[in-house]
């Protein structure tokens, strides 16, 4: 691998003798914006032995700083006192021909500083785009990538989704009911197989020409907030694709971790221990392998230590949320990074936007550590995350296992009223991130045994929660995994319409069966009435401990009340109501939200059978 990588570094100098200055990143900046201070990473031939000089008055250039490899250098510019418009760098050297640049400082959006993140009042629809609708075969291969096909019979091979497609069916998403959209990472994955996932980005700047254009990214931003949706963008701080230009001419020997053990044809993994982050027992080598070991062998890990690309990194973050007008982010592998650096990371972006959403990927069944990352956390360490959500794995665990357990003292329905009563763990419980699946875990309706009734429940628990509910695409139409449970490219399926000649259409319900469009119609009724439900978004939160195989949940705002009721029992039974009579319910007209049925609230409610019921005030 070592002479390999050499031979790529020659040949990818000896490319750019023409042409000295290939690269500058950020692209482009704005004024008005609180990260004034602004480093510019400059990669060219030789670019460290020439001098940078700024042709305008109202920027400073701050300091120069230089790594061990002349290829690069980076710029500090004070921007306080900049105007928006376009200024000239110039780089000269003794003897040599003066190279120059204009980079464009642009106008802020309007307003872009208070723009509002996701919240417990949202739903989000999580969307692998390359499964989910082909709308632009013409980019389905791009000409001098790695990956040159495309074969939608191999689940682990790109099948041609692509950013269009999304943009073509936000009707039909918020017609659904959702608020906002998350998907998956669509910045390029230039790598020779199972590029489709997008976590293994080869440039930070630039879309996937598979999935479209930054034109294309941005539309899909405009039209979605037209709708009423918010665009949230999927970002990895933790690695990249080996694939990844930085690869062939690193910007510093500590710009990766293990980057000598790379170079030696010996690549050190993460050993996953994500505990190392909060034990105080933890050995500094097993904290060091989990944060600085590659989280796969073809995904190299960032030294975010490096104070250069610490700053590159928050930079870039701030640069799609400006540039795509962004409503949040989900930044995948959270407690794998520097939890220093993860820290500064979303302080920045939560000084640039104070109302702005991130959540971050703590795949632990274990609350504990999942408060551990949430903003306000009283960490006995003393750690503060900035990080305004965390992802609510234990919780989606215990409703799986709530679900699929036979009722009895401690199994059971008792899992989720246990599992709700952690919440006291939480700094803010109504920022966490509920789902019942997602991108990585076998699909909800295989995970309940394929069994309707309980997917029905699990999902009319999930949207009445003191939480921000993420629902995985084809969910609505009992997509599922059950040949292979847990298989990524099975779980990733192609969503039926999104591809010309599919036989089944979800979009139009053309081809569904009747258990696919009832659950469409289901899914439907109740997240267009969350839409407008200020007791779900905001409102108190009481529940009763399960009897008899039956739990019941209410969330009240003034003269709304939600009710959850989750029946196990396979047979018809009569449920006391006298029971809830603290809620204020007695006497008074409540409406079935899926059937709108409406009856009075008395003494007793007979239940034919198994399932939920879901139930408001609001007639």
């Amino acid at each position: 691998m070592k002479n390999t990588y050499l031979l790529i570094v020659m040949f990818f100098c000896i490319s750019i003798n023409a042409q000295n200055i290939q690269r500058v990143e950020p692209p482009f900046w704005w004024t008005g914006m609180n990260h004034n201070q602004l480093e510019l990473m400059v990669y060219g031939k030789d670019i460290a032995q020439y001098k940078p000089t700024l042709d305008t008055d109202n920027i400073k250039l701050v300091g120069v700083k230089k790594t061990n490899n002349k290829n690069y250098i980076f710029l500090n510019l004070d921007l306080a006192e900049a105007n928006s418009g376009i200024f000239k760098i110039t780089f000269s050297k003794k003897g040599k021909k003066t190279l120059s640049i204009d980079y464009e400082l642009k106008e802020r959006i309007q307003n872009s500083k208070n723009r509002e993140g996701f919240n417990s009042s949202d739903v989000i629809y999580l969307i692998t785009p390359d499964r989910f609708s082909n709308a632009n075969e013409a980019n389905d291969v791009v000409k001098g990538l790695r990956e040159k096909s495309i074969n939608r019979k191999d689940d682990y091979e790109r099948h041609g989704g692509d950013l269009q497609g999304i943009i073509n069916h936000v009707d039909y998403i918020q017609e659904m009911g959702f608020t906002a959209i998350w998907p998956c990472p669509v910045l390029i994955n230039d790598m020779p197989h199972q590029s489709y996932h997008g976590y293994a980005m080869t440039d930070f700047y630039q879309v996937d020409p598979r999935f479209g254009t930054l034109e294309t990214y941005i539309e899909l931003g405009r039209k979605a907030k037209e709708k009423g949706l918010k665009l949230i963008m999927d970002q990895v701080a933790n690695h990249i694709g080996s694939e990844h230009w930085w690869m062939k001419d690193l910007p510093s020997e500590d710009w990766v971790n293990f980057e000598t053990e790379y170079l030696n044809d010996s690549i050190v993994t993460t050993n996953h221990r994500r505990t190392t982050n909060q034990d105080f027992y933890a050995s500094a080598s097993d904290k060091k392998l989990m944060n600085g070991g590659w989280f796969a062998s073809a995904m190299p890990d960032l030294n975010q230590k490096n104070p250069l690309l610490a700053t590159y990194l928050i930079q870039n973050s701030i640069w799609w949320i400006e540039e795509l007008d962004l409503g949040g982010i989900r930044q995948d592998t959270y407690p794998y990074p520097d939890k220093e650096f993860m820290s500064k990371w979303a302080g920045a972006i939560t000084n640039e936007y104070p109302n702005f959403s991130i959540v971050g990927e703590e795949w632990s069944y274990n609350p504990l550590l999942v408060g551990y990352w949430q903003k306000g956390a009283k960490n006995k360490d003393g750690y503060q995350s900035n990080l305004t959500s965390s992802m609510d794995f234990p919780m989606q665990k215990a409703i799986v296992d709530a679900l699929n357990e036979e009722e009895n003292w401690s199994s059971g329905l008792v899992k989720m009223y246990e599992g709700l009563a952690n919440d006291f763990n939480y700094a803010n419980p109504s920022k966490i991130m509920i789902f019942p699946d997602n991108h990585d875990m076998s699909r909800i309706y295989t995970q309940l045994n394929e069994d309707v009734t309980k997917t029905k429940m699990a999902l009319s628990y999930i949207l009445v929660l003191p939480r921000i509910p993420q629902i995985y695409y084809g969910t609505e139409i009992l997509m599922n995994d059950t040949a292979k449970p847990g298989d990524h490219g099975l779980i990733r399926t192609d969503f039926p319409g999104g591809w010309k000649g599919d036989v089944t259409n979800a979009f139009s319900g053309k081809g569904l069966t009747s258990e696919q469009l009832e659950m469409q119609s289901f899914l439907k009724k109740v997240l267009n009435y969350r839409k407008n439900s200020e007791a779900i978004h905001s409102g108190k939160t009481i529940h009763f401990a399960p009897e008899n195989g039956i739990y019941v949940l209410f969330r009240i705002q003034n003269d709304e009340i939600v009710t959850v009721i989750l029946n196990k029992n396979n047979e018809a039974v009569q449920l006391n109501l006298n029971r809830f009579d603290e809620i204020g319910l007695k006497g008074k007209k409540v409406r079935n939200i899926v059937t709108d049925e409406v009856f009075e609230w008395d003494n007793v409610l007979n239940i034919n059978s198994e399932g939920s019921l879901l139930l408001t005030t609001k007639i």
